[in-house]
């Protein structure tokens, strides 16, 4: 992998539920790629969170695409609805989909880039037959459904097995990492091949504002890189 573009994608997860038209528009105005916006339906995962009314609340405070991470069971039942809203990017669980060749079908015909999520237990041959097909892939680094978690150390030979699989592949598919990504994890994880890194709490937070907390994670993701 030849000097990627890599990415940052703060996850509103962490920002003030009660302003975060505006915590969107902040991390804009930060510089970074992408706006993750963490779907839970307390099926899938304990939590609940937003629905697609607040995907499509949020698509006037940014230009920036919307990566929406569906943490959902039965998500083909809602991809439509996301797609209406203005999500950019629609990542599945290959966890919740019986049929996951179907529901990545699903996603690219309603006009959406598609992405499928791993968890730390599932291996990556779980998205083997599908990765032609996609836009982008996600290695969780935490169990989802809950933010501020400590990143798995094992998660970074996990990584380099994706990003072998991707490159054998010869397609320009992202490799995204989600959970536990700080200043200490960032560049790791950037050597280990990931190209967007999903940052909550790193980004939102009381010790600093998002314009500080972006430019610390943008040089130390330039180290791994530089």
């Amino acid at each position: 992998m030849a000097n990627p573009t890599i990415k940052l994608a703060p996850s509103i997860l962490s920002a003030d539920f009660s302003r975060l038209g505006e915590a969107v528009a902040e991390a804009t105005k930060a510089g970074v790629d992408y706006i993750h916006v963490d779907i839970m339906d307390g099926q899938f995962v304990p939590n609940i969170t937003f629905g697609a009314a607040m995907v499509k609340a949020l698509r006037p405070w940014t230009t920036l695409p919307l990566d929406v991470h569906l943490m959902v069971a039965e998500p083909e039942r809602h991809i439509q609805s996301f797609a209406d809203a203005g999500a950019n990017f629609l990542v599945v669980h290959a966890e919740a989909c019986r049929h996951l060749h179907r529901v990545v079908h699903q996603i690219k015909e309603a006009g959406v880039k598609v992405g499928v999520a791993i968890n730390p237990g599932t291996p990556v041959s779980a998205v083997e037959e599908v990765l032609p097909d996609l836009d982008m892939v996600l290695v969780m680094s935490v169990n989802p459904g809950f933010p501020a978690q400590v990143f798995i150390p094992g998660s970074l030979d996990k990584i380099h097995r994706m990003r072998r699989r991707i490159d054998v592949l010869g397609k320009d598919v992202e490799l995204e990492v989600d959970g536990g990504i700080n200043e200490s994890t960032a560049a790791s994880v950037v050597k280990a091949g990931a190209t967007v890194l999903v940052a909550g709490s790193a980004v939102f937070n009381q010790r600093e504002s998002v314009q500080q907390a972006v430019g610390r994670l943008r040089r130390r993701m330039g180290e791994a890189t530089g």
